[in-house]
């Protein structure tokens, strides 16, 4: 293992990269007004990290290969995925809103409110999620990599399947116009009203398994539990239902059926 003082050199190099990442970005986002894309840079972060750790601490073991790969396949994907969302339906209404109200309540200027409400928490956040991929890659560990690792593989991989596949139903299911103000409710939709916050965990949890094999890995703990409680207890999902299920029809009885998170199946329609 690296010596404890390498080992915090190592985070506070990445802490100081993801600081300067996000001050530029917030100074991107005050001058459009639009703090959209921040969702986005947590696809983009993670895997970020994963390599500013590896460019660190050099070497070409395979846990680090595996630990980068997965955290690539899934970074890629919700990157590319939001970005391209963001640039095709422009600014999202939760933060149009949230802006909107901190001028309204609190009388703050575009910049103050952005960097308050948005920007302060990133880097420190990031960083505590991502710790699979950083701490993961700090020991060599087993010289092969055992069944624990090959089965937080295999739930990675299956967490970025699981939510690449949701993503596209729902989006080919939003194409149609005839679907407008329409409730989706097929495919995995039908299972889980958050298939993609269920994919989310299950891809780094199976990243933390991949890195607890090693001692310093299996404190990487605090990233998925942290994972985990933001999105269940502050993700903008439970922004949008409350939301959905004033102003569109059928989201109240689809709620009702849907499990929250954990695919499961449907509860049988009420009756009338």
């Amino acid at each position: 293992m690296l010596p404890i003082s390498e080992i915090v050199t190592i985070l506070a190099v990445n802490f100081a990269l993801c600081v300067a990442v996000f001050v530029a970005l917030w100074l991107v986002a005050s001058a459009i007004r639009d703090v959209s894309f921040i969702d986005s840079v947590w696809g983009f972060g993670m895997g970020g990290l994963a390599l500013a750790t590896w460019a660190q601490v050099g070497g070409g073991a395979p846990r680090q290969l595996l630990l980068i790969a997965l955290c690539a396949a899934w970074s890629l994907r919700l990157g590319v995925h939001l970005i391209l969302r963001w640039r095709a339906h422009g600014p999202d209404r939760r933060y149009v809103r949230m802006m909107e109200k901190a001028k309204a309540e609190r009388g703050w200027g575009y910049a103050q409110a952005s960097l308050r409400l948005v920007f302060l928490l990133q880097a420190p956040l990031l960083c505590i999620v991502a710790l699979p991929v950083q701490l993961g890659q700090m020991q060599a560990g087993p010289a092969a990599i055992g069944w624990l690792a090959w089965a937080g593989a295999a739930l990675s991989l299956f967490g970025t399947a699981f939510e690449t596949l949701a993503d596209a139903q729902i989006s080919r299911f939003k194409a149609n116009p005839e679907n407008q103000g329409r409730v989706y409710a097929g495919g995995l939709w039908r299972y889980t009203r958050h298939p993609n916050y269920f994919g989310d965990i299950c891809a780094w949890v199976g990243l933390y398994l991949v890195a607890a094999e090693t001692p310093l890995g299996a404190w990487a703990f605090p990233g998925p539990l942290l994972l985990t409680f933001v999105l269940t207890r502050f993700s903008g999902g439970i922004t949008y239902e409350r939301r959905l299920t004033r102003t569109r029809p059928g989201y109240g009885d689809y709620q009702r059926r849907t499990s929250s998170l954990i695919p499961w199946p449907p509860k049988p329609a009420e009756r009338a």
